[in-house]
């Protein structure tokens, strides 16, 4: 199996699973602080609502609901399981890198230390009316994760 095939199966496998998903039913850890954010990309119709809680400087939950292409659903499951337990400053970084990543074209490598199963995303670069598609979680994750900082 190729890098490319791998990378496609994560992102196959990401839009099934939905990790993270179920934002309705999931009530912020108590003593934590809470940021959430609705991102909508009127281009192609997705959108995610993103709750993040934060406790003593580190993720401590993440969960969405969004409807939209495997893309932005498989993007926001990876940033959910990615996130949960990372400082803040370290899901900053994440988020700032996927986001280089992602707006280079294809000039810029994911690296897989950093972005875990993210990395998966790196060709979607490539194509740029999906690039909204991959960051629309991470906008959102962004937004607030500020809130609750």
């Amino acid at each position: 199996m190729s890098l490319d095939q791998l990378y496609q199966q994560i992102i196959l496998d990401h839009s099934k699973a939905r990790h993270g998903s179920g934002l309705a039913g999931m009530a912020a850890p108590e003593g934590t602080s809470t940021g959430q954010s609705h991102q909508l990309n009127p281009v192609c119709g997705d959108e995610v609502t993103l709750r993040l809680a934060v406790e003593n400087g580190k993720v401590a939950q993440v969960s969405w609901d969004g409807a939209g292409c495997s893309i932005s659903m498989a993007s926001a499951s990876v940033l959910s399981e990615l996130a949960e337990g990372m400082t803040v400053e370290e899901l900053h970084q994440a988020i700032d890198s996927f986001r280089e990543v992602l707006r280079s074209r294809g000039k810029i490598p994911a690296d897989p230390e950093l972005l875990g199963d993210a990395a998966a995303f790196e060709g979607v670069a490539r194509y740029a009316a999906r690039v909204k598609c991959a960051m629309i979680s991470w906008v959102a994750a962004e937004d607030a994760l500020n809130q609750a900082a």
